[in-house]
């Protein structure tokens, strides 16, 4: 009997195609026993950095740690203003917080769900009339695609700031021929098993072409290491990616690209499948999206959600609950003190299964009963 379940994300498909080669790097790290900062992360890092075409890549235990270890080594902390998306998930706005900063919130574009320049300048002035000195700017690739970042690097150099790029959701993406990794002046990623390239648990990475930075981050993610363990020449914190995690994600990289482009056929046929029907995703001019989720716009999405439910579709719901609307932020900035269009966004988004082994029948069968779920 054919099974036509439809999973959300599909990690067991992924798992049996490459299983054998896992279970093999695995058993590599069992046989050499060097768990925490064995040979296999070095050689992640050097392959990452080839991917992206990034000069250092430092790797952490997850992508909030790796925002958090940047804006350390930014010596970012209290009276610094960090602008974040509030459409977004909780770590991005968590990093500053952390180092003693302050959050200030952007709004973002209606057609990328991202930061949204005009918004980022209106909130420069915010910050500054509230005696803040605008430090850093985190743009988040929410969804899977690039930042508007040739806008937002203009507008961070006007104000003396770095870019860290939030590509949590959006590694693999690229934005007019570069990849995500080198559009800003740090890069942070997650390797959650469920974002595009993920592990088999917990792990992050920083990327930068700034070779000092890239020296003070490694300090950092080993209690602000020196020369030795026991030389401790600067703050730090405990933040490494274990062996296992390495070697899972090597084998993970080496078929990440065919995983993109199958990713990037099936945003394809959604978007074929239900223009008219529901808002769908737009790219900038010049991008590629990783396609961590597709994501659409409804009208009465309660309903739509329990009418896809009913009929065998999962859904997902990415953000319902807009950061600054939440208590540990609401007294933070806001650049005209509402967030209109992450409100409006935050109540019609929906995401529909959307992973590299999604076969055609499938999602027909998706594109479907979404149509027949908003009519």
């Amino acid at each position: 009997m054919t099974d036509f379940s439809i999973p959300f994300i599909d990690l067991k498909a992924q798992q049996a195609l490459i299983r054998d080669k896992v279970e093999a790097a695995i058993a590599r790290v069992l046989d050499h026993g060097a768990y925490i900062m064995g040979p296999e992360v070095a050689e992640f890092e050097r392959q990452l950095a080839c991917f992206a075409g990034a000069k250092h890549v430092i790797s952490c235990a997850n992508g909030t740690d790796a925002l958090h270890l940047v804006l350390m080594c930014e010596e970012v902390g209290p009276g610094d203003a960090v602008f974040v998306p509030s459409f977004t998930f909780v770590a991005t706005g968590e990093a500053p917080l952390l180092v003693g900063a302050t959050p200030v919130f952007v709004d973002v574009c209606e057609d990328s769900y991202n930061m949204d320049p005009e918004s980022l300048k209106l909130a420069i002035v915010s910050a500054k009339k509230a005696g803040l000195i605008p430090k850093v700017v985190i743009p988040v690739d929410l969804f899977g695609q690039p930042a508007d970042y040739p806008a937002l690097n203009i507008i961070a150099k006007e104000n003396n700031m770095v870019v860290v790029a939030d590509a949590a959701q959006g590694f693999g993406g690229s934005l007019h021929g570069k990849r995500v990794g080198t559009l800003g002046d740090y890069t942070t990623t997650s390797f959650f098993p469920a974002k595009p390239l993920g592990c088999y648990g917990d792990g992050g990475a920083i990327l930068t072409d700034d070779v000092n930075k890239a020296e003070v981050l490694k300090s950092i993610r080993i209690h602000g290491q020196g020369a030795d363990k026991y030389d401790n020449v600067r703050l730090g914190v405990n933040s490494r990616l274990d062996s296992f995690q390495a070697a899972v994600l090597i084998e993970k990289l080496a078929i990440f690209d065919d995983e993109l482009k199958s990713r990037d056929q099936i945003a394809r046929r959604y978007n074929a499948g239900l223009k008219g029907h529901v808002g769908i995703p737009e790219l900038i001019a010049g991008g590629f999206s990783a396609w961590a989720q597709y994501t659409v716009r409804v009208n009465e999405r309660e309903q739509v959600v329990e009418r896809l439910k009913e009929m065998g579709v999962p859904t997902a719901i990415y953000y319902p609950r807009p950061l600054h609307m939440q208590a540990p932020y609401r007294s933070c900035p806001l650049p005209t003190g509402r967030l209109p269009v992450t409100e409006f966004l935050a109540s019609e988004v929906l995401s529909l299964p959307m992973h590299p082994y999604l076969d055609e029948e499938r999602q027909n069968r998706i594109i479907a009963c979404m149509r027949a779920a908003v009519a």
